[in-house]
């Protein structure tokens, strides 16, 4: 089954492919703007230590970067999913470009990345996706990450994030913050994959996503397969917008109650339900109706 099959994204895909209004802030690697596969004129870069355009197109940054963006925004009839090209993606690179290799899961310090989600909130991100992890998080600077989280919360603006690959019960400071949606990784049967990081937080505010063997864009004119939360966090994400995009005037709240279904009680699990974006759908429009 294809991964948007899978999620039941595809009728919301031919319904809409994204309003350039709702803007994702693309929290990552630096992204190979020219790709053919990318529309330049829904690009938008906001640098800060390190270059929005990839410089090494052989670096794990901007091979993670120009991935993740392809599952994004890559242009319809792409071999990636391709969710929402038509959504403006605000790239805010946050890796170096120092290394080479297919490390699916670049880190980031809470410091930097707190710097990172204002950048994106001043820029008018309405959701922003984070397919990362903290390296060697330091308690006293989690406080910064925090106050940033709880300014998205106060904004409006919607944080996905993927749940980590080292196959552990537990949490982190993004995952286990009330306002984020944790991304476990499925396999092509939307079962849970072994390398997906659990946990009681992970199951009470997150979901499931395709995650096993996802082609999207490289930088050389090929493709490449990676697995992983990393690919999995931007099914969340380009549902998301695509959602907003034909329900402009929802709020975040209802959004994030569509996707995870909050008026069904949730039995308690270490193991998040699975995306169904025909069924957020479905919730977003009988909640229009009932105006």
């Amino acid at each position: 089954m294809l991964p948007i099959e899978l999620v039941k994204l595809t009728a919301l895909m031919e319904r809409t492919s994204g309003s350039p209004s709702v803007r994702i802030g693309l929290i990552d690697g630096p992204v190979l703007t020219q790709h053919p596969e990318l529309a330049p004129e829904h690009l938008y870069e906001i640098s800060r230590n390190h270059s929005a355009s990839c410089t090494q197109a052989s670096s794990t940054a901007c091979l993670h970067g120009t991935f993740v963006a392809g599952i994004l925004a890559a242009r319809r009839g792409s071999a990636a999913p391709a969710i929402c090209p038509n959504c403006t993606l605000l790239v805010r690179p946050i890796f170096a470009e120092r290394t080479t290799g297919h490390d699916q899961m670049p880190s980031t310090t809470p410091r930097e990345l707190a710097a990172a989600i204002i950048d994106c909130i001043a820029a008018g991100a309405r959701v922003i996706n984070l397919s990362l992890a903290l390296a060697q998080p330091a308690t006293s600077r989690e406080q910064f990450l925090e106050e940033a989280l709880n300014l998205a919360a106060r904004r409006g603006v919607i944080v996905v994030a993927a749940a980590g690959n080292q196959g552990t019960l537990g949490s982190s400071a993004i995952t286990r913050h009330p306002w984020v949606h944790p991304v476990a990784a499925c396999d092509r049967r939307g079962r849970p994959m072994n390398e997906s990081n659990l946990g009681s937080s992970i199951g009470r505010h997150g979901l499931r996503a395709p995650g096993a063997s996802i082609i999207s864009l490289s930088t050389g004119g090929q493709l490449l397969t990676l697995s992983g939360t990393s690919v999995a966090a931007p099914f969340v994400t380009g549902t998301i917008a695509l959602l907003w995009s034909v329900f402009p005037t929802a709020a975040a709240a209802q959004i994030k109650s569509a996707l995870s279904q909050t008026s069904t009680p949730r039995r308690a699990s270490v193991v998040p339900p699975l995306l169904d974006a025909a069924a957020a759908y479905q919730s977003l429009l009988s909640a229009q109706a009932r105006r």
